[in-house]
């Protein structure tokens, strides 16, 4: 019988389905983030197989990465030749090895060939039989910027291991968030389609202040448009995300600047387009379409009976961008409720043929798990020459990835 815990493959997303992960954890405090990893690595339909030294032991307990990912804990080599079954030259071994974290020691040891733990013999064995490999160092900041781990790190990128930087906060080379790895694992598999190209974004929603206190907005969170910075940045692109007020996490790696109103969103969107020169501009941001007239000054009196708030239309995003930048591909998302899918085609394709976007994703707010706050979402993909693409009911990270093979299909 399967191990219940696997239950959760593939419940976010099938990018990993079929792919068999080795994930090597050593003595950092960051193997506290394991368990978290694995499963995140499952949700989007890995097999995970967990190797451990023994100072991560003293951090973590095997139990606990066995209830994780269901599967054995290998902490030690016996007779059974564990680190030839994971990462051998065989048909059968795993896609990945996965080191997180990796503490100094550990990355000295891979550099040099030296295999005394499960993790560095099982690593070093992968690497000779050419598995890629992702290290993902953890550490105090003193030791990150000693020369030794600053040449040893450099010697494993010589040789092809893809190696993560960390987090730099309260003088600790931090382990970046489980969300970033899984990233930086999901576009191992995917295709590198857009290296060294660049991408401006909007997402989230924005808002109208009423008063000091009071402001108007809409149910947007943002995860639709963190979800394609995702997808951009696994295929190799660099990404500007200019992300109205939210509460979701972004990964470690994406350049995010933070504004609040719809006019802060237009002027920072104008200048990263002219200074980025960027592949295409993708506005996936739920701007509000009237705001307040003007902000009070001090905060609105409570009592009164009835109150009445005078609205202005805002600048449209898209049209003043197109206004400057005539040859941008423009990416536009609209949103409407209780449409059919010709509606939303026909509605979705006036803004192509208004010269404003080159491609628009439509959705409908009324179907059940799509739009706002989801964690899915349900779109028509509409381009020059018609329907791209109908993406049914899936995880919005999914969604993502048909949006982008869109935007590479444009010439």
């Amino acid at each position: 019988m399967e191990h219940t815990s696997k239950l959760i493959k593939g419940s976010l997303s099938s990018l990993l389905d079929n792919r068999r992960i080795a994930l090597c954890i050593t003595g950092s405090v960051g193997a506290v983030e394991c368990a978290a990893i694995a499963r995140g690595l499952m949700r989007h339909g890995a097999e995970v197989f967990v190797i451990m030294t023994k100072m991560a032991q003293k951090i973590i307990h095997a139990y606990l990465m066995e209830w994780a990912t269901g599967n054995p804990v290998i902490t030690e080599l016996t007779g059974q030749i564990e680190h030839v079954t994971l990462a051998g030259k065989h048909d059968n071994h795993v896609d990945l090895i996965l080191i997180a974290p990796a503490t100094a020691n550990t990355i000295g040891k891979i550099a040099n060939g030296i295999d005394d733990t499960p993790v560095t013999t099982t690593v070093s064995s992968g690497i000779g039989a050419g598995i890629p490999v992702v290290v993902v160092p953890a550490m105090h900041e003193s030791m990150y910027d000693h020369p030794a781990v600053i040449s040893n790190i450099e010697r494993l990128r010589e040789i092809g291991v893809d190696v993560m930087s960390p987090r730099l906060e309260e003088a600790k080379a931090k382990i970046p968030n489980a969300v970033a790895i899984i990233e930086r694992v999901i576009g191992h598999f995917g295709p590198k389609d857009l290296q060294g190209q660049h991408f401006v974004l909007t997402a989230g929603p924005t808002r109208g202040w009423i008063d000091r206190v009071r402001f108007i907005t809409n149910p947007s969170t943002g995860k639709m448009g963190i979800a394609m910075a995702m997808e951009l940045m696994s295929r190799g692109a660099s990404v500007t995300l200019i992300l109205g007020p939210s509460s979701e996490k972004v990964p470690h790696g994406i350049d995010v600047v933070r504004v609040e109103t719809s006019e802060d969103m237009l002027k920072v969107a104008l200048s990263a387009v002219s200074k980025k020169a960027p592949r295409a501009f993708i506005s996936s941001a739920a701007v509000l379409d009237y705001v307040p007239t003007e902000k009070q000054e001090e905060k609105i009196a409570s009592g009164s009976k009835k109150l009445t708030v005078d609205l202005v239309p805002t600048k449209k995003i898209i049209e003043e961008v197109r206004k400057k930048h005539p040859d941008l591909m423009i990416v536009g998302f609209k949103v409407e409720a209780g449409v059919t899918d010709e509606d939303l085609e026909k509605r979705a394709r006036s803004k192509i043929d208004a010269g404003i976007c080159n491609i628009v994703v439509a959705n409908d707010s009324q179907r059940a798990g799509v739009a706002f706050g989801t964690e899915t979402n349900e779109v028509l993909i509409v381009g020059p020459e018609g329907l791209i693409e109908k993406v049914a009911l899936k995880s919005k990270r999914e969604v993502s990835k048909h949006i982008v093979d869109a935007i590479v299909g444009l010439k």
